[in-house]
This record gives C-alpha cells, structure tokens and sequence, in this order.
C-alpha cells in the first residue's frame, strides 16, 4: 500500500466526500481499508465502566472507510494525486508525486544494486 499512517488524503467518493485534506489515523487489512480523521464518524453506545467512558453514554468515533476512496493529498502542488515508486542515486526506494514529481519519503533503505552507477 502506497498510503501510510500520517498522510494527508482527500476522500474522493461515499458521504463524507469533499475537497479538504485530512489525516490518515491508521491503516488497516493489509491496507484495504483505513481509518481518517473525521471521516465515517459513528455513535457507539457503552454501558457504564467501559475505560473510555466510566459513566457510560455514546461514543463519538471514526469507523474505517476503503482505500480505495481515497487520494493523496501531494502538499507541493496542492492538488488530490496518485502516488508511485522510484530509486533515488543512493539506491534508496522512495514515494513520489506522479503530478509533479515530489518526494514523499523514503520507504527503504539504500541499496547497491539500484545505486546509480558512476
């Protein structure tokens, strides 16, 4: 999965679909689903000494939406974008923008055999 745990993501289709950029809390399955921040909120109801709410009551929380709904959120050219893979000359794989070409972050560290040669 190309998505991480603190990425900025636009949720592009179901209710909660609109422009602005919001966090990704968790992702989940393998990466088919995730939970983001103020997205797929729902009640739930729990009986009194439950450690969350020792008097009881509902429960304001983020169910996980698929992966599928959302986009990156690409912070340099502000703009919902796919994301893809690429070696940067120390061999190491990074995520990059497929819009405007920014770095992402480092997924792995380098490695020879995909260093540039010189």
């Amino acid at each position: 999965m190309k998505i991480k745990k603190g990425d900025q993501v636009v949720v592009i289709t179901g209710d909660d679909a609109s422009s602005t950029p919001r966090q990704v809390l968790s992702v989940l399955v393998g990466g088919e689903k995730m939970l983001v921040q103020g997205v797929n909120q729902v009640y739930k109801h729990v009986k009194r000494g439950h450690p969350k709410s020792p008097s009881g009551g509902r429960l304001h929380m983020e169910m996980p939406i698929p992966s599928s709904n959302v986009m990156y959120y690409c912070e340099s050219c502000s703009k919902p974008t796919r994301l893809g893979f690429k070696y940067d000359e120390q061999g190491a794989k990074e995520r990059i923008c497929k819009k405007c070409g920014a770095s992402a972050g480092k997924i792995s560290p380098p490695r020879d055999k995909h260093a540039a040669s010189k």
